[in-house]
């Protein structure tokens, strides 16, 4: 996850000259967020944000009735006039079983709000259980459309009665915020989008996960990173509820559980039995793709899963869709050295949609922070002033 990157990654900036007064101001957010719950420049100098549970609905604009209730966290600047914020945004978590309570996430919500930002994390069920639910894009519209009518924003408030609400969301998160933006009531209310760690299109994104194999756009020759060695298992996990067949179902969460802890681990289950063995016509589909090493083989598996499955693929890849809403509202970071999703991601969407600004991190990985020189904490910096420049 992006806040993975964060925590631990900035140093001091000693290279005063190469780093614009704007600029700073974002090094002092990273090393809030680096810091936790310790004592930082920006801490003394703003109000501790308040954080408060809070429920909602919101009408539906297929239905025009309210839609269940939803909980989410809302984070206060808490400043002399309550009524004094800059902005207003969405934060998404990626895959944390703590989902909205993840310390990590808690620390980014928080110096956001120290920023000026009202800041609103819903609870969305797929992070917390690791896996993609297509239903959490309307969830994450919906938080978009309740936090652009709270009374709070009153003074950022537009010509049409609503306030423009930023987006940010954190790896697989990322696809999930692109659609929920095509939501017909979130899409003019939406004014940025953040992706960190994002992707474009699901084939590619599968293909790195299995192979390592990756392309720039225009390229024809594949590069190759070493992948996340768990990330293909929790790719499996994630779909498993595509299948119809419920053995294949337990079979493949099995296979999932022993090799997200091992790569060596015989793939057995409670009473010694083959798991493998055990798979369905689908159950192999899906293990096949799952086993694959060759890119070029990516396509005719894929081709041969269960059609739910294929259509979920789908429709959560956004290569086919019209993404023009977006012109101008785009700013996406992904790191270099990123094991989990490879940068071209980002890079072909940045593509697709015109003055996106784009930053690639030097030494930046999607987990685990490494290395990071001067210019990537430089590249870091630039790229979190950039969506500090969307207040009022």
């Amino acid at each position: 996850m992006f806040f993975r990157r964060l925590l631990g990654l900035l140093l001091p900036l000693f290279l005063a000259a190469c780093v614009s007064p704007q600029s700073w101001e974002a090094v002092r957010v990273l090393k809030d967020i680096d810091a936790g719950e310790a004592p930082t420049a920006l801490k003394e100098s703003t109000p501790t944000p308040s954080r408060r549970e809070i429920t909602y609905s919101v009408i539906q604009p297929e239905t025009g009735q309210p839609g269940f209730p939803q909980t989410a966290d809302l984070y206060h600047p808490n400043r002399t006039d309550p009524d004094d914020l800059d902005g207003a945004l969405v934060l998404v978590p990626g895959f944390t079983p703590s989902g909205k309570n993840d310390r990590r996430l808690v620390a980014l919500a928080k110096s956001f709000a120290r920023s000026g930002f009202l800041v609103l994390v819903p609870d969305l069920r797929g992070s917390r259980e690791t896996r993609v639910r297509l239903g959490d894009a309307r969830r994450i519209a919906d938080a978009v459309v309740h936090l652009s009518g709270r009374s709070e924003l009153e003074n950022l408030t537009g010509d049409e009665g609503s306030s423009e609400i930023g987006l940010v969301a954190i790896s697989y998160a990322v696809g999930l915020a692109v659609l929920a933006t095509t939501e017909t009531d979130a899409k003019e209310r939406t004014g940025f989008l953040v992706g960190l760690g994002g992707y474009y299109d699901t084939t590619e994104v599968v293909r790195f996960t299995t192979t390592g194999a990756f392309r720039l756009p225009g390229e024809h020759k594949w590069r190759n990173l070493k992948p996340l060695r768990a990330a293909k298992w929790y790719f499996l996990s994630s779909n498993i509820d595509a299948l119809i067949d419920p053995d294949d179902r337990a079979a493949l969460t099995a296979i999932a559980e022993i090799r997200q802890r091992s790569g060596r681990e015989a793939l057995v289950d409670g009473e010694g039995r083959d798991l493998i063995a055990q798979l369905g016509p689908e159950g192999r589909s899906l293990y096949a793709l799952m086993i694959n090493e060759d890119p070029a083989q990516v396509e005719p598996l894929l081709a041969a899963l269960p059609e739910a499955l294929r259509r979920q693929l789908d429709a959560l890849s956004l290569r086919a869709l019209d993404l023009s809403h977006l012109a101008g509202r785009l700013i996406l970071i992904h790191g270099r050295e990123d094991p989990l999703v490879p940068f071209s991601e980002s890079l072909a969407l940045s593509n697709t949609v015109p003055d996106t600004e784009l930053f690639l991190i030097d030494g930046f990985s999607h987990i685990n922070p490494r290395a990071v020189g001067v210019i990537g904490q430089l590249q870091l910096a630039d790229a979190i002033q950039a969506v500090l420049a969307r207040r009022r």
